[in-house]
């Protein structure tokens, strides 16, 4: 069946003008316009605006689901089964939330006993899972599942103070980043400065003992090597984002 873009935004709940946006944006395009000059929207169209309403409900960036949808490798039946799996683990995440929740509520009427660790437990085991999800093969094919697994427990086990602690480096990180990417030189002092904080950063997940400067280069080159990775950076700064802290580790990691 074909829709105009009126019957379009009635069918999916999507205005017009985000779906002429993302017309412009080349996301998700017309089958074709009418001699009225009304665009007309195919049943290839309609399994593609379904994909990126799945693609936004799992926090996905536009220009993230662009890139997926016009990748060769795409394939609907594999992306339906990967929302799937994805809508799960979110379920489960959201159920977890609502114990927490609910015993935090206990806690407050004087019904049971909660401890500080037992408060924040839903949120680390989510960031956990999040990365095994994306990562996870990746990562233990380069580092090793048993270093993978101590990294995970001692993540695990981060106090609260400590958890803030990695938020707080990590936003000082971007800040020095993104001027380091205004002055386009990775040896600048903000570029400098945001790869010794990604050091600090990373010895609150790595185990005691495994960091190296060759490790360091290495994660780092990875996140240029993987399009995830890349993204991560790339979409909270700009483009070459993850470039220019790869080289600013690896002058970093030459020099200390």
């Amino acid at each position: 069946m074909n829709y105009t873009i009126k019957q379009l935004n009635d069918l999916a709940g999507v205005s017009t003008r985000t779906l002429r946006y993302y017309d412009q944006i080349d996301l998700l395009k017309p089958e074709r316009i009418n001699p009225s000059g009304y665009r007309v929207y195919g049943p290839k169209q309609v399994d593609l605006l379904q994909q990126i309403l799945f693609y936004r409900e799992l926090a996905f960036s536009l220009k993230e689901i662009r890139s997926l949808l016009k990748s060769p490798n795409f394939n609907l039946r594999d992306a339906l089964t990967d929302h799937h799996k994805k809508l799960i683990a979110k379920k489960q995440h959201l159920e977890q939330l609502i114990r927490t929740v609910e015993q935090t509520l206990a806690a407050q009427k004087g019904a049971m006993q909660m401890t500080d660790q037992e408060k924040f437990e839903a949120f680390k085991k989510e960031k956990l899972a999040e990365n095994e999800r994306q990562y996870g093969k990746e990562i233990r094919e380069n580092y090793g599942k048993k270093t993978i697994e101590k990294a995970n427990k001692q993540f695990a086990g981060l106090s609260q103070t400590d958890y803030e602690k990695t938020q707080a480096i990590e936003k000082e990180m971007f800040e020095n980043l993104r001027a380091a990417m205004q002055l386009n030189d990775p040896a600048s002092t903000a570029a400098q400065k945001a790869a010794a904080l990604h050091r600090q950063w990373l010895f609150f997940f790595w185990p005691e003992g495994t960091y190296s400067k060759e490790a360091h280069a290495g994660l780092a080159q990875m996140y240029v090597d993987d399009p995830r990775f890349t993204s991560y950076y790339d979409t909270r700064l700009v483009n070459g984002a993850a470039k220019m802290l790869r080289d600013a580790v690896n002058i970093y990691t030459q020099q200390n």
